[in-house]
């Protein structure tokens, strides 16, 4: 009798559209940049702990350690997972611009360590952390930004072609004739 018990036929799936398919890959890039930057974080947080508990070095210069550290990590985390079907032909130009803004982010993950510790003289190793946090918070929205537009640039066929698309959804069905009326 058809399909399934009730003998309903489900309809075809109705074609998403072109912006709903854009937040969709945006979404997964998020997911994916965040996997990448939670494992960063990891390291970074490992590796500035273990080097203030082990050397006499100053927190602003086991964090630079760390922060370099994670930036090494991520890279091969953003290349071959986040962005593995972005643009390759042109590594060294992206290489050189993941380090660019890498080191911006790096100042600016530092910066709000070092205010906090050498401005306000919060440096017990709680406050260090949090304060590392935050400055991790505040680059990652800057890092974020500037791989996708700058780095990990999109290839030229990526985005949908939205002349297609957009005739899908438009199609008008054939109207209907008018019928005049009269006013007497």
């Amino acid at each position: 009798m058809g399909r399934g018990s009730s003998g309903l036929h489900t309809a075809p799936p109705v074609p998403r559209s072109a912006v709903r398919q854009r937040v969709d890959r945006l979404v997964r890039e998020v997911a994916k940049f965040g996997a990448v930057g939670g494992t960063g974080v990891l390291v970074n947080f490992l590796v500035f702990n273990l080097v203030r508990h082990v050397t006499d070095l100053q927190v602003v210069r086991a964090s630079v350690i760390a922060t370099v550290v994670a930036t090494l990590t991520n890279y091969v985390g953003y290349r071959y997972f986040t962005y593995r079907a972005r643009d390759k032909s042109r590594r060294t130009k992206e290489l050189s611009l993941f380090l660019l803004f890498s080191v911006v982010g790096l100042v600016i993950e530092n910066g709000v360590l070092y205010a906090a510790t050498y401005w306000f003289g919060w440096d017990s190793p709680l406050q260090s952390n949090i304060f590392k946090f935050l400055g991790i918070g505040v680059a990652t929205l800057f890092r974020f930004w500037s791989y996708r537009t700058w780095v990990f640039r999109a290839l030229p066929g990526q985005e949908p072609a939205a002349g297609a698309e957009s005739f899908l959804e438009t199609r008008k069905q054939p109207e209907k004739p008018r019928v005049r009326q009269r006013v007497g």
